[in-house]
Parts: structure tokens; sequence; C-alpha cells
């Protein structure tokens, strides 16, 4: 009897030889870098730092805080729609929260505003982070990721035959040398970079979350961008073996070669010693908590080597493919207590 593809790649699967992967006696500073470094090409070549344009188009009051709506430039053909939340309480300048959305109808979920059908389960799914995060005591820096929301696939309609989602922009990257993870990472540097600009909060102290391919962005982001203080991925850490090489993914997942040199729990080095809060939904079907609690035990050992094992922690949720809030942002407060505050 024929087998699919998928028999082959077992085979590979089983034989990836993940050169750069966690030992214990691996010499820290050395293997840190040497992992940087080949993360940083696996993500694609970054593009040059133009100038951030940074453009406030309006303000409002809101219940709790000011919204500012701004863009920014991250780089040539890429602006960047964002909303800043800035409390009403609370000494100036404020430490930030970057909050990322996943695969949705785009930034609004993260303002608790629904505007299309099924926007509202959404919402009620924890989704709404930058609205969680001022009431934590944060401003929050609502951004569109590529491909979502306000930045999806524009293309003419008699080009497009598999839908506006990631795939199109996805593939063209990798064509090109890149990855939307890698893309979705750089906009981030450029969002703290755009910070900068705002007197009212502290660029020096910015974390970020999100939920999904969120927290995907999310956790590149924190092993990429040491300017982040914290992070807090959500229902995206697991194992590569047990979510994308087993269930089926959006493209703009996927990193080519990356089982050649480490699973997701050895990226952990790049994070560390830095707080990381790793929220898991139970019965989160695409994410599956075997491979969540592998990655962690990864994590784990990472931290304890690093002499700092109090400074990550793996919540669960009794439920699937969502974020928690009240699991995780008591876990953040407490990680992050002298580094966000």
């Amino acid at each position: 009897m024929n087998k699919g593809p998928e028999a082959c790649h077992e085979v590979w699967l089983d034989r990836a030889p993940r050169a750069l992967g966690y030992r214990p006696d691996r010499d820290l500073a050395v293997w840190r870098g040497q992992v940087k470094t080949t993360l940083a090409t696996l993500l694609g070549s970054s593009p040059d730092r133009v100038p951030l344009d940074v453009q406030v188009e309006w303000e409002a009051q809101r219940e709790g805080y000011l919204e500012r709506r701004f863009c920014f430039t991250a780089e040539e053909g890429a602006r960047v729609p964002c909303h800043l939340l800035l409390p009403d309480e609370g000494r100036e300048p404020h430490p930030v929260m970057i909050c990322l959305q996943g695969h949705s109808t785009g930034m609004h979920i993260s303002l608790g505003r629904p505007k299309f059908p099924g926007d509202e389960e959404s919402i009620a799914g924890g989704r709404d982070f930058g609205v969680q995060a001022v009431l934590q005591g944060y401003a929050a820096l609502v951004m569109e990721q590529r491909s979502f929301g306000e930045r999806r696939d524009q293309r003419p309609d008699e080009v497009v035959s598999l839908g506006r989602g990631c795939h199109h922009a996805s593939m063209v990257a990798l064509v090109l040398g890149r990855t939307m993870v890698g893309e979705r990472v750089w906009d981030v540097s450029r969002a703290i970079d755009a910070l900068a600009t705002f007197p009212e909060v502290d660029s020096s102290r910015v974390a970020c979350m999100g939920n999904s391919g969120g927290g995907t962005t999310t956790f590149f982001a924190a092993c990429m961008e040491e300017r982040l203080c914290a992070a807090m991925p959500s229902c995206y850490v697991c194992t590569f073996r047990h979510s994308l090489a087993s269930i089926d993914h959006c493209a703009c997942n996927y990193v080519p070669g990356i089982l050649n040199h480490f699973e997701m729990g050895d990226l952990a080095v790049l994070i560390a010693p830095r707080p990381l809060v790793v929220v898991a939904g139970r019965d989160d079907p695409i994410f599956p908590l075997e491979g969540v609690r592998e990655t962690f035990a990864t994590i784990q050992a990472i931290y304890d080597r690093c002499g700092v094992g109090d400074r990550c922690r793996l919540v669960i949720g009794e439920g699937g493919h969502r974020f928690y809030p009240d699991l995780g942002w008591p876990a953040f407060q407490d990680l992050t207590h002298g580094v966000m505050r």
C-alpha cells in the first residue's frame, strides 16, 4: 500500500539533528551567540531602518484611558497602524505592553470592539489584550500584524484563489529569503523605536503578549529583541514536532530548516533571564498539551541553568485555544515585579 508524504517526513523528523539543542554542558555565552546568529539567519534578512515617520491621526478619551491612533513606517512599503492606550491613573512615563492578535479580523479585538461576525466570541475568549493591559496598570500598544485586519492582502480579486489570509504573503517572503515570522518580529522592533517618540511611556520598560499567531510573534520577538523586558505568549509554545509538523497550520508559522538546529524550547536561551509566562489551554487542539509540557521542561531547564529558575512559569487554562487572563496576568505581575514596575 502506498504511503503519503507524511511517512517520509516522519523519518526525517526522527533524524532532525537539533544541532544547537540544549545540553547542560554547553557554555551558555557561546551557545547563546550561536543560537542568536543561526535564528537571525533562519528568520531572514532584516531591512534597513528607514525613518519612522510617526503620524498621529486622532485622540479620544475613553473610560479610564486616552486612546491615540497613529501609524509608523516599519520598512519601505510597510505602514503599521497602531492604537496607544494611556491609562488615566498611574505615574508617567508608563510601562508598555505590546498587544498582538493572531488569526482574527484585526487589532480591534485587542480594543474590545467587535466589527465583524464572530468578533464577540474572540473578545469573550480573553483576547481584548489592550483593555486588559490598561486595567493592569500598563499603557498598551495595540498594533496590526502583517496580513491581518487593516494590513490584510489587498491584491485584485482576479489573482486571489486561496483567500486573503497569510498564505500568499508568507510564500512571497520565502522566495525573497525572508519569513513572515521574521517580518512580524521586525515590526515589533520598529514599534519599540516608535514608542520612544511618546514622552508618556517608558520605552525601556516594554513587554509583549499575544495569542496564537500573536503568541508566535511574541515568542520570537522576545528571542530577537533584547529591549523587551518580558513576554507572555499564549497558545503557541509547543514542540514543532507536536504542532507545526503534525497538525495543519497557516504558512505564516513556518521557519524553513529550524528543526535542523533547535526545537522551540531551546530558543529560551535567548529570552532568559527575562521573565517569561507561557499560557496554554488544556484542550487546545493545535498546540497539544503534551508538546507544551515537553517544551516548557526545556525552558525550565535553561532558566535553571541560567540561575533564574523562578522567572519562567507555565499556566494552563481549563479550555481550548484562547487566552486565560485570570491565570496569565497574576503570573505576569508576579514575575515582573521590579522589572516592569
